[in-house]
């Protein structure tokens, strides 16, 4: 039977490749980091940001950060980063969001930016199930955050962050708004399909293979495309934010996603379409017109079925709305106040009620 088990799990690639090239770098969990010197000031850390780390359970640390506004904050954002993110491509986004006077937590995911790691290559990125991430999201939000009852929390996912948002909303966190931004619910790129990882994944996780990494997916390189190359962003200076991060600070570095990291993906996708009733409070889904990361189908079904969702889609945008050129950022943004000062009125209407 194991002969057979491990036959099935091999048939799922046609070639696999172990990433036991890489360095062998400590799985553990670190916080500060150095400003690459190529970035201007914008793209520094906001005024007063600092670092912790969170832990559910058994799951890994996950790496977050936190700064407040120069004045009385107004409102509460968690931001939920996206594959391969660190919270450093967020710096710019959380000052903006900072000077509307609203306090931001930029949570990373298992696995990646500061994170602990779940194997020894750091670049790899791994996940048995995306539980953990939703989980680490309570425990920040119940056991650090704690938001207040007089002002709003809002979560706001982008990309895979998107999907971990979801969940979190359906399985009843409670906040009062929920933002959307180029969530990835099904992927343009995928090393089998969804249906070839349902039949396969128990036995590679019988047999603990899910963190092989296939021919397609290779790890950190130094030559490596930048947001504008990969398409992510037409804006050649926010697009070299996060390779910058990368190449000043190794233990940032992200290459490609391992097997199990797909597997869990589909689950958690299939999850949310499953449970999407549930979650039933304002929400508020950006979607970009390009993207070449994530398809638009389940965005636009999704919405259409949640209780209370408005979509908007910019047509020339790439994935990383948050990175992208200010034609494109700057209404994405203005998205996100308007959304946030909605949910402050209602906050304040419902005191006064």
């Amino acid at each position: 039977m194991r002969r057979r088990l491990l036959a099935v799990a091999l048939a799922l690639v046609p070639v696999l490749t172990v990433s036991a090239c890489g360095d062998g770098a400590s799985r553990a969990p670190f916080a500060e980091t150095r400003t690459p010197p190529s970035l201007g000031s914008r793209f520094y850390p906001p005024q007063g940001w600092s670092w912790g780390y969170v832990r559910s359970g058994e799951g890994l640390i996950q790496r977050y950060g936190v700064s407040a506004p120069p004045v009385a904050p107004r409102a509460t954002i968690l931001i939920l980063t996206g594959y391969g993110e660190s919270a450093e491509a967020w710096f710019e986004t959380a000052s903006a969001l900072n000077a509307q006077g609203f306090t931001v937590w930029v949570l990373e995911r298992q696995g990646q930016g500061g994170s602990e790691r779940a194997t020894p290559w750091r670049d790899l990125g791994h996940a048995d199930s995306f539980d953990p991430d939703v989980a680490a999201v309570r425990a920040l939000t119940n056991g650090v955050v704690r938001p207040r009852m007089d002002i709003p929390f809002v979560v706001l996912g982008h990309s895979e962050g998107g999907l971990v948002a979801l969940r979190a909303a359906e399985q009843g966190l409670s906040m009062d708004g929920l933002i959307l931004s180029s969530p990835a619910f099904g992927l343009t790129a995928a090393p089998r399909s969804r249906e070839d990882f349902a039949r396969f994944a128990p036995a590679m996780r019988t047999l603990r293979l899910g963190w092989i990494r296939t021919l397609d997916q290779s790890g950190w390189r130094r030559d490596g495309p930048d947001g504008v190359q990969s398409g992510a962003t037409h804006d050649p200076q926010r697009g070299k934010v996060q390779a910058a991060w990368m190449l000043a600070n190794p233990d940032l570095r992200m290459g490609g996603r391992s097997l199990g990291w797909f597997a869990a993906f589909f689950d958690a996708s299939e999850a949310a379409a499953r449970d999407i009733r549930k979650a039933d409070g304002p929400t508020l889904m950006l979607d970009a017109g390009r993207d070449q990361a994530v398809t638009a189908t389940p965005q636009r079904r999704l919405c259409a079925a949640m209780v209370d969702c408005k979509e908007t889609r910019y047509p020339g945008a790439g994935h990383d709305l948050h990175l992208e050129s200010d034609a494109i950022r700057d209404p994405w943004l203005a998205a996100i106040v308007d959304f946030i000062r909605a949910r402050i009125e209602a906050k304040a209407l419902r005191r006064k009620g």
